[in-house]
């Protein structure tokens, strides 16, 4: 890969001679502005407004404007005589865990490449000491005119280092949320929590342009001469008028799309055990009714189910009692008595054999 500068990393009073290599490439299809009439191409020539002609790359230098527009000229020599230390330098001024840089602060990122082979000790050590460590180096370097902050850390055996926005150039994000209280309910963190899990991971390598090769599509069925494939119609959604009934629903073609479940079995969400099934909503109800509860559908049906069952047999019991005549009932007690009576003298009788 062609380097795009040439430098060397300051760790201290260790210089590492290095290259600058773009990490990244762009592969989004490029268009030209072509006169519609007849295709020809539209150019932009560089012309010197004072002599009025068109000039070359090769007379083309830099100026700075002052507020009173002089024009005053700023050469390659004097950009390289920067009375700074970052003009060829990489000067790394502190290590920090990886946490403390703000996402928001990333910009391009580039290779490092050890320059020469005597670069490749000092090269080793310092992506050793980061990978121990579990730190990332801050640095400062200058690139395209102009002084900027870094962020060195290690992917595989090569250093990387992303261009860092200064902290100033991150705008603060006044306005931005919203601005009314909304109050989220547990049940629709459970269900949000569940879709999350449902989705899973991917693999970024599996993920691709769409849109990259929709156009390629049709600039290939252009330059064949035929019809462009036709877009297809746009799902036609209706208003979401329950934000739970909407999760319910995510989370079951979620898991029937991975395999999960078919539909029209019972759904759990999350370990909360809330049924993940949709309701159709009533029309003029003006509170959404919440669906789910303690008991998954499938534990509801049984105990739907034993609850008749319970009330048949206490049912039976009763039923079996009051047919009994109360002539048997009572003929029975009345011979119970007599049998317990006869009982009762022999007992005496044995006492008295006993004190005897």
């Amino acid at each position: 890969m062609r380097s795009i500068w040439n430098g060397a990393i300051s760790f201290g009073l260790v210089s590492i001679p290095i290259k600058l290599v773009n990490a990244t490439e762009s592969h989004a299809v490029s268009f030209r502005q072509v006169h519609t009439e007849d295709n020809g191409r539209i150019r932009y020539r560089k012309v010197c407004e004072l002599e009025d002609r068109e000039v070359g790359q090769g007379e083309i230098g830099k100026a700075y404007e002052a507020p009173d527009g002089e024009m005053i000229p700023i050469t390659e020599d004097d950009l390289s005589h920067l009375p700074l230390p970052t003009a060829r330098t990489i000067d790394i001024v502190a290590f920090v865990p990886a946490d403390r840089i703000d996402p928001l602060q990333m910009d391009a990122a580039y290779y490092l490449a050890a320059a020469g082979a005597s670069a490749a000790k000092p090269y080793t050590l310092l992506r050793e000491a980061l990978k121990r460590s579990n730190k990332v180096a801050v640095a400062k370097f200058a690139l395209r005119g102009r002084e900027r902050l870094g962020m060195l850390r290690v992917v595989g055996d090569v250093i990387v280092m992303h261009g860092l926005l200064w902290p100033d150039e991150v705008r603060v994000p006044e306005g931005v949320a919203p601005d009314v209280d909304v109050t989220v309910r547990d049940k629709e963190l459970d269900l949000a929590d569940a879709l999350m899990d449902t989705l899973g991971e991917v693999d970024l390598d599996d993920l691709h342009d769409e849109y990259r090769e929709a156009l390629e599509e049709v600039i290939a069925a252009k330059a064949a001469g035929e019809a462009p494939p036709e877009s297809p119609a746009p799902a036609t959604g209706g208003k979401v008028l329950d934000l739970m009934a909407a999760l319910e629903k995510s989370v079951r073609e979620a898991r029937e799309s991975r395999g999960a479940g078919e539909p029209g079995e019972s759904e759990e969400a999350g370990e909360s055990g809330e049924a993940a099934e949709v309701r159709t909503l009533p029309r003029g109800r003006s509170t959404p009714k919440e669906t789910g509860g303690k008991k998954s559908t499938a534990s509801a049906a049984a105990a739907a189910k034993k609850a008749p069952a319970k009330k048949t047999a206490a049912a039976r019991k009763s039923t079996s009692k009051s047919a009994e005549p109360s002539g048997k009932r009572g003929a029975a007690k009345s011979t119970a008595k007599k049998a317990a009576a006869k009982k009762a003298p022999a007992k005496k009788a044995g006492a008295r054999k006993r004190s005897a």
